[in-house]
């Protein structure tokens, strides 16, 4: 099923083209939509997605319809998680499954959960060289080794296997094999303000044999495309590469909560938020964005040498603190009053 996306406008998006809605999620199983791939062969528009959920508890992978995001299927895989956050696959249509969420930086192994087409699950935990940390998104390879990419804002850091995961007796250890240093970036959108725009949230790779094939990494506001080598396969090696690289900024304004993201064999990039508030969970769609990226003219962005400084307030912070002030201004003007109408009355 297409995504109402007409044939004739796919691969025609111009830089910067404004994402279009796709659908809305209306299931309260899939609103912390978190992680995202989209099914279907190369040159051909998505014909469903996969998506994951934040949150703890058995390793699900929903299967949903993309002109409705309905769920038409679920899978669960023996296999419990602390906090999944993204989505990644390998051209044989096997699932990674990313449980790597650490808020509070405590975890001492993150946990993979591979869900092949036909068989049992695999799981597989790592440890990272320097420390825990926060991550939501994975990038996996077409040989199959994933690339996690942590959250921090400013320097994100690119984190591979030391050691072949499959046959490993424990946790696996990881190396740090690059930096990432976004541009930035004006767009509008997400929970927390301006450092949103540099905060990676989640990431995905083009399919196998698409002719504009490319690498994403999203934020809270905007998706980055790496190209990738034309014709080739996309081993871990490549991809290290391409994120070394100066990527196509694609704008996704306005999502309030954006940590999904996928390619599909059109060269649509898909980008999902999270429902926050009022406003429930979404997919948008850009067609033509891997195009753009791929073009040689493409007004691609180069990483800055040196990393921003990043404050260690939160953005949120400040404003938040000024309204407690206020409220707790209004209360206490609200008791001096009680008080003094009680004075009066007793007088």
């Amino acid at each position: 099923m297409s995504l109402g996306v007409p044939a004739a406008s796919a691969g025609s998006a111009a830089p910067g083209a404004a994402p279009r809605p796709a659908c809305t999620v209306e299931d309260p199983r899939v609103a912390e939509l978190s992680g995202l791939v989209a099914a279907g062969p190369a040159g051909a528009p998505a014909s469903g997605y996969h998506a994951v959920v934040d949150g703890d508890g058995p390793a699900r992978v929903y299967t949903l319809d993309p002109g409705t995001c309905a769920v038409t299927g679920v899978r669960e895989a023996q296999a419990g998680v602390t906090d999944v956050e993204d989505l990644g696959t390998t051209p044989d249509g096997t699932l990674w499954l990313a449980d790597i969420g650490d808020n509070p930086a405590q975890r001492d192994t993150v946990r993979l959960v591979v869900v092949p087409p036909s068989g049992p699950a695999r799981v597989h935990e790592l440890t990272y060289p320097d420390g825990p940390r926060d991550a939501e998104a994975i990038l996996v390879s077409d040989d199959g080794v994933p690339l996690i990419v942590d959250k921090t804002t400013g320097a994100a850091g690119v984190y591979r296997p030391a050691t072949p995961l499959d046959g490993a007796p424990g946790p696996v250890p990881m190396t740090r094999v690059a930096d990432v240093v976004l541009p930035w970036s004006g767009t509008s959108g997400g929970p927390l303000g301006p450092s949103g725009s540099r905060t990676v949230t989640g990431a995905a790779v083009g399919p196998a044999g698409s002719p504009d094939r490319v690498a994403a990494l999203r934020t809270y506001t905007d998706a980055w495309l790496f190209r990738l080598p034309a014709g080739a396969p996309a081993d871990a090696d490549a991809l290290v590469t391409a994120l070394r690289g100066s990527p196509l900024p694609v704008p996704l304004p306005d999502e309030p909560q954006g940590e999904a993201v996928a390619l599909d064999g059109q060269g649509t990039l898909h980008s999902g938020s999270e429902t926050r508030g009022l406003t429930p969970a979404a997919i948008r769609v850009v067609p033509g964005a891997a195009a753009a990226a791929t073009a040689p003219a493409a007004p691609v962005v180069g990483q800055p040498m040196v990393a921003p400084r990043v404050g260690t307030v939160p953005d949120w912070l400040p404003a938040a603190a000024g309204s407690a002030v206020v409220v707790v201004l209004l209360l206490a003007g609200a008791g001096a009053m009680v008080l003094h109408g009680r004075r009066r009355r007793r007088g």
